[in-house]
């Protein structure tokens, strides 16, 4: 916007002295004047200046005082006057160009038309003028060069505090600004109206409260009027005065409530967990004296009776050791169903392989088909927001109505290269240097389109591209001198609105927006950082015009590549980004994440292979029959177990992408990762139960031990693949593609693993088994080796007759020591201490995900993410948003106007002033651009320069005339016509209020249904520098949009760039809250169904969920905030909890037979049931899928990208390390203490048979495996 120095025309009207020599104004007295008249110019390029006049105030003509009385009021009817009618002529044009800026204040316009009328006519001028220097005009004429001007201190600082914070509409900035140069105060604000220079005052004019030497001068007579004057006529509306606002309702900080610097919820952890910890402590030593207690009682009592044991005794200890009544009797219906089924099925494949591996071969091929329709979700917006929220409808209407939001390229130059950290930055070289650059930057040519900054730019005055630099406050770099660069400096710092620091898009410049590192005006030339930023034009998305601006950015980043080399060569940094840099980088950091998420999948399946072919080898056998291990490995069992992983995998990304649902990255990166880690530890149950039978029943057909087998572990798959399909298929009702598409995925490919592994695996399992007992070489079936046996000879199974050390330590070591009662009491107190600890840190959480981390931690971003938050002093902006409203009626015109008195109380413009006055909770830092004051303003005919139609003036004649209470504006079809001619209006150094520049793209007009469909209103946020202030600003721009449309009943939102981002943290908490909620209400469901007690349903759901509080606090500690990929996370982390618990719980409720009768001497009810869980699953929970994950998860420690360390190493590593721990630990005591009474499972129920087949198994075991009764 074009607006020249208005103390430069005024003073150049007007022509002021100041106070010094007596002798050139030699009286001073009433009625008498100091200067009059044009006496001409100094230089050939000077402004006209008063000629020095003591003489007698004249009257003036007819003429003169009509104009005096029409510009100045009607007090200048009946007076002599010391001016004349030139004097007049410039003084009513400068101060309409005045009027456009402050006429939405009455009392501002008043005291400002009010001084420099009764300086230039009063008819006691000499008593407060006093030309004090003068020169000769090229016409040999005395002419006044500096004078003094007596005004009293109250009028000067009424004066300033009647115009402070009027507001300048289409900058959205202060009209102090423009008229005063940002005074800070009054005495800055009239220096800078009386100061001389070129583009200022022609003439120095010293205004002062009290004369300089004793005279008969005094100030002039005058009072100011105040913003919030008594007198209504006078009295400017909120936007302009604060002391005229109503009061808006206190804003509550939505934080936790706390005690102390505690949060509560912290607080009543610590409290409940203390008192718990003193009753355990009170518990345990109570009942240790009461141990000691009784033991003494009993020494005193045998020590009276006979040693030897009575028949009683004898008796009891033989039921005592009777393991034999613990075991359970009772059948569970249901698993028995599910027992039978799976038997038949296991059956069926193991007689049928071929048929089974084709049809699913087929089955898995045909789904992956939609692999054909595989599409990556890259968009970040269709990614993280639901297109059906209000945020994507918003940013659509705003696309739709005003255009995509600016482009902006911005760079950082600092000087912090030395180990001494930031210094100034500024020097004359520094400068002269990095003017160059940006000329450079201008001139620069696209590779592809050969297009150069000015094709793309946005130039909102038709002819210079918005760049903001400092090098506007120099001449665009014209007017850098080594000598006086300094004072340059601090003189456009200090008055952006100066014309000589305006830069050829006209608008003032704040120091803020160009310089970082400074504290305070004064010491700008001590500014660490340059900052410059460029405006380019953006377009609809895949548009030519768009690909055009993203060539140009293109060939702009490789400059600034070039650039940041040469600076390194001074000790300076360079940081920039660009609007394509993110994308790009995004995309690198997922090319980097690539390798190292393979080389962690490579890891797991040689793991996984390798453990499970190595299954029935053990280092005796291997000694004694080398070429044994030619036949029993089953590496390519274990091979054919992780591609049954790949195709569930396959099957499911094949099925969703022929239904439309993208994968997105998150998908390609943790899917495999999830199933690999629940598929593997299935197919290490199936294959060490199948052993576990080889040994039982060896003299069975393959078929039916595969039958039996798969009879045992198939309900336990069954529980933990439906519990985790459900669960993860909650997340399809969340409006986040990001978790919605994971949530399909990760459901499908979990759903067809299981499938597979019961059907598939158990043929292979099977095709292996006949190859082992036909002699064959693993991996090489046609080749036989003679020498090695298959492991069964003569009903014996003698290839696994040793147990590994893995089951050995679990069975003879960990599970006893684990359920010793001591033990078992440390194990809750600490697991609680841990879940305890865990929910006191859950108010830790941060929300959010800082793009630094988003992108490789050596992406150039970085520096620049860190420069912007430490030095850019702005905020970003931010639109209000009306949509549907009809702005032509006059009651929707006052719910949105703020610049006239018969505004609402609250309209929009209104509450937005004043969220601006408590910016802590508004995040609300600029005053708003209102287009409807603006408009109205420029319709002003006293703005002769603006709205003009047949010659004249719009509203010239009008009646009512135009006034500041809208009566009489216009309404309906003549709104539409006016509003048509303002927005094609330029905006011009004579009518600033044109509505070109600053509002082309603000008003939507459709003149067939005479309505303004849309407008926005536009502000900025205050600086936001973390992630924190980022969610606040946006639920603070929510809040204030909802209450206008509350108040009002009209539809207004917020609109910013990276609102659509942010939009998810609005409802992260409750979406969190809700998927984990409904995953553990389902996982409770499930598993009390299928494990056939509510009981044990319960224990597994606490186990889970103190697995994902001790991960939340985990997420606390380490830092690692809330968004939608640790929302997925957590998930997942649910998922794999109930992997981890769903086979020891199963295994606990339908306890082995044959592995119980050897806990028959030690263990007694829940907690034999407990240990012969982990005798049977324990050791496959372990090798399988924590030793797996764990592989994986320390491979992802080597990663470079910051998003995989933080959200999936350390949260999978937590998980792992958790998830194992409760399972393996927690859960097995959990049980013995409050586990549902058990069933009798299906497969150990086999009369005589099944006893004898139990007793070899037991034959089998050497005598020192056996627990004896001595054990």
């Amino acid at each position: 916007m074009r607006i020249i120095s208005l103390a430069t025309c005024l003073t150049t009207a007007i022509l002021l002295p100041a106070v010094s020599t007596e002798l050139l104004t030699p009286k001073h007295e009433a009625g008498r004047c100091a200067i009059r008249g044009h006496c001409g110019k100094t230089g050939f390029f000077g402004r006209e200046l008063p000629c020095l006049d003591n003489g007698e105030a004249k009257e003036a003509d007819s003429a003169l005082k009509e104009k005096l009385v029409d510009l100045c009021g009607k007090k200048w009817e009946h007076t002599p006057v010391c001016c004349e009618e030139e004097q007049v002529d410039a003084l009513k044009k400068n101060l309409e160009l005045a009027q456009g800026i402050i006429a939405s204040c009455p009392a501002c316009k008043e005291n400002f038309f009010n001084l420099f009328c009764t300086f230039t006519c009063s008819p006691d001028q000499s008593l407060f003028v006093n030309v004090t220097r003068t020169a000769q005009s090229t016409s040999r004429k005395t002419v006044v060069k500096e004078l003094d001007n007596i005004w009293d201190e109250e009028y000067q600082s009424g004066f300033y505090e009647s115009c402070k914070n009027v507001k300048n509409g289409a900058s959205g900035g202060k009209a102090i600004d423009f008229i005063g140069g940002g005074a800070k105060n009054y005495t800055q604000f009239l220096k800078f109206l009386g100061d001389e220079k070129l583009f200022g005052s022609p003439f120095q004019i010293d205004f002062l409260t009290e004369p300089r030497h004793n005279s008969n001068m005094k100030p002039a007579p005058a009072t100011a009027r105040a913003c919030n004057d008594t007198d209504k006529a006078y009295r400017c509306t909120c936007i302009d005065c604060p002391q005229t606002c109503a009061e808006l309702e206190e804003v509550h900080d939505h934080e936790y409530c706390k005690v102390g610097k505690l949060p509560c919820l912290s607080f009543a952890v610590i409290i409940i967990y203390s008192v718990s910890l003193l009753l355990l402590v009170t518990a345990v030593s109570g009942h240790v004296a009461y141990r000691k207690h009784k033991q003494r009682k009993t020494e005193r009592l045998q020590l009276l009776q006979d040693a030897a044991p009575s028949d009683d005794e004898d008796e009891g200890d033989m039921v005592q050791n009777a393991g034999m009544l613990d075991r359970p009797q009772r059948n569970y219906y249901l698993n028995q169903i599910f027992d039978h089924a799976f038997s038949r099925i296991g059956g069926f494949c193991a007689r049928y392989p071929a048929v089974t591996i084709g049809t699913n071969i087929l089955i898995v091929a045909l789904l992956s088909l939609g692999c054909l329709r595989f599409e990556v979700e890259r968009d970040p917006v269709r990614l993280w927001v639901s297109p059906t929220s209000a945020a994507a409808e918003e940013k659509a209407f705003f696309d739709q109505n005003f255009g995509p939001f600016m482009r902006a390229e911005q760079a950082f130059l600092v000087n912090d290269t030395t180990s001494a950290g930031p210094s100034p930055v500024l020097s004359f070289d520094t400068l002269q240097w990095w003017f160059d650059i940006e000329r450079q930057i201008s001139r620069m040519k696209s590779a592809k389109y050969n297009l150069t900054l000015d094709d793309v730019c946005f130039r909102p005055t038709g002819n210079a591209c918005v760049v903001q630099s400092v090098k506007a406050y120099f001449n665009d770099g014209r007017d850098l001198d080594e000598k006086t660069w300094q004072e340059r400096l601090e003189q456009c710092a200090d008055t952006p609105g100066d014309r000589l620091c305006l830069p050829g898009f006209k608008a003032p410049v704040r120091p803020d927006l160009v310089l970082g590192g400074f504290s305070g005006i004064e010491n700008i030339t001590k500014a660490e950082a340059i900052v410059v930023t460029w405006v380019v034009n953006n377009h609809q998305q895949g548009s030519k015009a768009e690909l055009e601006a993203q060539d140009w950015e293109i060939s702009f980043k490789n400059h600034m590549l070039v650039f940041q080399q040469e600076a390194e060569e001074r000790g300076l940094r360079l940081s920039f980004n660009t609007e394509i840099s993110l994308e790009e980088e995004l995309n690198k950091n997922t090319n980097t994440d690539v390798k190292i998420v393979v080389i962690s999948y490579v890891v797991m399946f040689i793991y996984a292979s390798l453990a499970l072919g190595t299954g029935t080898i053990t280092f005796k056998s291997l000694l004694n029959k080398p070429s044994a291990a030619l036949v029993q490995s089953k590496s390519s069992l274990g091979v054919v177990g992780i591609l049954i992983v790949l195709m569930s995998v396959l099957a499911s990304v094949g099925f969703f992408s022929a239904i439309g649902i993208k994968v997105t990255l998150i998908i390609a990166e943790v899917i495999p990762f999830l199933v690999l880690a629940v598929g593997v530890d299935n197919i290490f149950l199936i294959v060490h139960e199948f052993e576990r039978v080889n040994v039982s029943h060896p003299d069975e057909e393959i078929d039916e031990r595969i039958a039996k087998a798969l009879g045992r572990m198939g309900p336990s798959i069954l529980l933990s693949a439906s519990t985790e399909t459900v669960a993860f298929a909650m997340g399809a009702f969340v409006g986040m593609p990001a978790v919605k598409n994971f949530a399909a995925y990760a459901a499908g490919a979990v759903f067809v693993n299981a499938v597979l592994q019961v059907t598939m695996f158990v043929s292979v399992l099977a095709l292996s088994q006949r190859r082992v007992e036909s002699l064959r070489a693993d991996c090489f079936p046609c080749i036989t080796v003679p020498k090695a046996n298959s492991g069964v000879y003569g009903g014996q199974y003698s290839g696994s007759q040793e147990e590994g050390p893995l089951q050995r330590f679990v069975r003879k070591t960990y599970a006893p020591t684990l359920l010793n009662k001591k033990v078992k009491t440390i194990v809750v107190a600490v697991f609680g201490t841990l879940f305890a600890a865990g929910i006191a840190l859950i108010p830790e959480v941060e929300l959010g995900l800082d793009q630094r981390y988003a992108v490789p931690s050596n992406s150039y971003l970085v520096p620049f993410f860190n420069d912007l938050y430490n030095y850019f002093g702005t905020g970003p902006p931010v639109y209000f948003v009306t949509r549907g409203l009809n702005a032509t009626a006059r009651t929707h015109q006052r719910q949105l106007c703020g610049a006239f008195s018969t505004c609402d109380e609250y309209s929009l413009e209104y509450i937005l002033a004043q969220e601006s006055k408590r910016p802590e909770v508004s995040y609300i830092g600029e005053t708003t651009a209102s287009w409807i004051d603006d408009f109205f303003n420029w319709l002003n005919p006293n703005l002769s320069d603006c709205c003009k139609e047949d010659g004249k003036a719009c509203f010239e004649d009008r009646s009512p005339p135009w006034n500041i209470t809208l009566s009489g504006m216009p309404e309906g079809e003549e709104f539409i016509h006016y509003v048509s001619k303002w927005i094609d209006s330029p905006t011009t150094e004579d009518c600033p209020n044109g509505g070109q520049a600053a509002y082309s793209n603000a008003v939507v007009i459709d003149k067939n249904h005479t309505t303004i469909p849309a407008s926005h209103f536009r502000t900025s946020h205050t600086p936001l520098r973390n992630q924190h202030d980022f969610i606040a600003s946006y639920a603070a721009a929510r809040r204030i949009s909802e209450s206008i449309s509350e108040r009002h009943n009209i539809d207004v939102f917020p609109y910013s760039k990276f609102y659509i981002f942010f939009d998810q943290y609005a409802s992260i908490v409750r979406l969190t809250t809700t998927l984990l909620v409904s995953a553990v209400v389902i996982i409770f469901l499930l598993s009390s169904l299928l494990l056939g007690s509510l009981f044990t349903g319960l224990v597994v759901c606490l186990t889970v969920i103190m697995i994902v509080i001790d991960i939340i606090g985990v997420m606390a500690i380490f830092h690692v905030s809330l968004n939608a990929i640790s929302l997925v996370n957590l998930v997942i982390c649910v998922g794999i909890g109930v992997e981890f618990c769903a086979h020891i719980a199963r295994a606990f409720m339908f306890p082995s037979k044959p592995v119980m009768e050897k806990a028959r001497n030690k263990f007694r009810g829940r907690d034999a049931r407990a240990w012969t869980a982990l005798v049977n699953v324990g050791g496959s929970v372990f090798s399988g899928i924590t030793i797996t994950k764990l592989l994986g998860v320390c491979v992802l420690a080597f990663t470079r990208s910051k998003i995989f360390e933080i959200y999936y190493f350390r949260i999978w590593l937590a998980l792992v390390i958790f998830a194992a721990s409760h399972a393996l630990v927690f859960l097995p005591v959990a049980l013995s203490f409050a586990g549902g009474d058990g069933y009798v499972d299906p497969e150990s129920e086999g009369g005589l048979e099944e006893d004898l087949a139990t007793r070899r198994y037991r034959a089998l075991l050497p005598d020192d495996d056996y627990d004896s009764d001595e054990d």
